[in-house]
């Protein structure tokens, strides 16, 4: 296509590939007889980590489709297929070639979701000043702007009370100006243990079409090396599958979410979650409009009271605070280092290949799914990585590459603020550090393992129980004014001198182990 070919184009709108539905406001009050859109498959975006096979294979499948859902729509679109282009290899290129091909007046765009994104249009924007609209991105329910003033109203911010303004600004659960059954949060009835003797539903999965398999051709030739296992392949592609999944949680695994959903099992890797947050976060599916059907299923008596809240909260409360926070502190957030890490990451991370049964099942369902639950991810991997130390960027870097749904608005806050505690407190309010006193609780997981979770030092102890430790005592100064570690710190203090020396014993022993490994 070219601009002598389409005199009408006046305005060429870019569409990246996390920007996948029709109402994205670079689109929704544009004219189709008007625009072109661009789309493309990026050597630059699809190797800046060494991504999950399932993840490249999943967004570009997605893009593709999404491409024909514009067309059926009526939308001209211009979309280039990974190696189409040789000399297409970042956004800067794409829109270059865009000015020179079609000579719009207009080059539009909804602003990208990651910083480095943001960064590159910016300096495109600025070396052809007045060419280039950047909009705000309507499918969040907070803007920056509102959350940077929230934020400054406050001298240390939490997310229960920006969750509670989102509850009063959207309505969900709400009974006049007080929440639904008199609280705000059951996150104290999310806690149980699963049992391996319930009816467990597996995640809606769908078969490969003729695109998805073309793309699949595409991923096995040029990212055999990548991380991860790319077949089986199961993931909704499209917008109508993507919303069949949803309905599927709604209806099977909602009722019993609220219960379960920290709780892990070997022999499950999916439970009651829900196993959409890759389509949320790519644009098949609207987070106001699923957190008001699952609103509807608690009105209408199909699911309790704390897994709609459960689930609601993650949406409204967790991921619109957690992008708030990103936007509020990018460049200067990639550089946290709270504790003064800088281990390297264990190699175990990418091969699963680890007798602490507890990571092994985690990471090998990471390589076979691109998929781990919030507290696989918190208190597995997360927990593990700060204990020994290693560096927030190494870790940061694998989460970003390992999962289907992870883009770095999202991931790094969790990881560097939540998982990491990074920046020292911002947006957490305490280190989540265990011992295996949690994981053994919350999972099955120690009952298959070659340590003992019951022995607290040694060869044949639980890694977890003397590396948690020696954590609290390595930063007293640090965390001892802590009030949510204040217990830790009272049993540290009762410790004797003889039980901190083995217990600083088997930390160097592993930790010696783990770096000659």
């Amino acid at each position: 296509m070219s601009s002598k070919q389409s005199p009408s184009i006046s305005t060429v709108t870019l569409v990246f590939g996390d920007q996948l539905t029709p109402a994205i406001s670079s689109l929704s009050d544009s004219d189709p007889d008007s625009t072109l859109v661009l789309m493309a498959e990026l050597p630059a975006e699809a190797s800046y980590v060494p991504h999950h096979k399932k993840k490249i294979a999943f967004v570009f499948s997605a893009m593709r489709h999404f491409a024909e859902e514009l067309r059926t729509l009526g939308w001209r679109v211009a979309y280039y297929e990974l190696g189409e282009t040789p000399h297409l290899n970042t956004f800067a290129d794409v829109l270059e070639m865009a000015l020179a091909t079609f000579e719009p007046s207009q080059i539009r765009l909804t602003e990208p979701a990651e910083y480095r994104l943001r960064k590159l249009i910016d300096e495109f924007s600025d070396h052809h000043a007045g060419v280039v609209d950047v909009l705000e991105d309507s499918r969040f329910l907070c803007s920056t702007e509102w959350f940077n003033g929230w934020l400054g109203k406050r001298k240390q911010p939490r997310m229960e009370y920006f969750y509670r303004e989102m509850r009063r600004q959207t309505d969900l659960l709400m009974d006049g100006d007080k929440p639904v059954g008199g609280k705000w949060n059951y996150d104290a009835a999310n806690r149980s243990a699963a049992s391996p003797d319930l009816v467990y539903p597996v995640p809606l999965q769908f078969s490969p079409d003729d695109i998805t398999n073309k793309v699949l051709e595409l991923v096995d030739g040029e990212f055999q090396d990548n991380f991860g296992e790319l077949h089986p392949f199961w993931f909704a592609v499209d917008r109508e599958q993507a919303e069949s999944a949803f309905e599927y949680f709604v209806t099977d695994a909602l009722p019993l979410f609220g219960d379960y959903q920290d709780a892990m099992l070997s022999e499950q890797r999916f439970l009651f979650h829900s196993v959409i947050s890759h389509y949320l976060n790519i644009g098949l599916l609207d987070a106001l409009t699923i957190c008001k059907r699952v609103e509807v299923a608690y009105f209408d008596g199909l699911v309790p009271l704390n897994a709609a809240e459960g689930f609601i909260r993650q949406i409204i409360g967790w991921r619109e605070y957690v992008r708030g926070i990103y936007w509020s502190q990018m460049p200067a957030y990639l550089d946290q280092n709270y504790f003064n890490v800088k281990r390297s990451l264990p190699s175990f991370y990418w091969s699963g290949d680890t007798d602490l049964h507890c990571l092994s099942k985690c990471i090998g369902q990471t390589r076979q799914e691109a998929y781990a639950h919030h507290i696989q991810r918190l208190m597995i991997t997360g927990n593990f990585a700060m204990l020994i130390g290693v560096d927030p960027i190494e870790i940061h870097e694998w989460y970003l590459a390992v999962y289907a749904d992870a883009y770095e608005w999202v991931e790094l806050p969790n990881t560097l603020g939540m998982s990491q505690f990074a920046d020292g407190g911002l947006l957490g309010s305490k280190p989540y550090a265990s011992s295996g006193n949690y994981i053994n609780k919350m999972s099955n997981y120690c009952s298959n393992c070659r340590y003992n979770v019951r022995e607290k030092v040694g060869d044949d102890a639980c890694p977890f129980n003397y590396l948690y430790w020696s954590f609290i005592g390595k930063n007293e100064k640090r965390l001892k004014n802590n009030a949510r570690m204040k217990f830790a710190y009272r049993t540290w203090d009762k410790t004797t001198s003889d039980k901190k020396a083995e217990i600083a014993k088997s930390t160097r022993k592993f930790l010696t182990g783990l770096d000659s490994a």
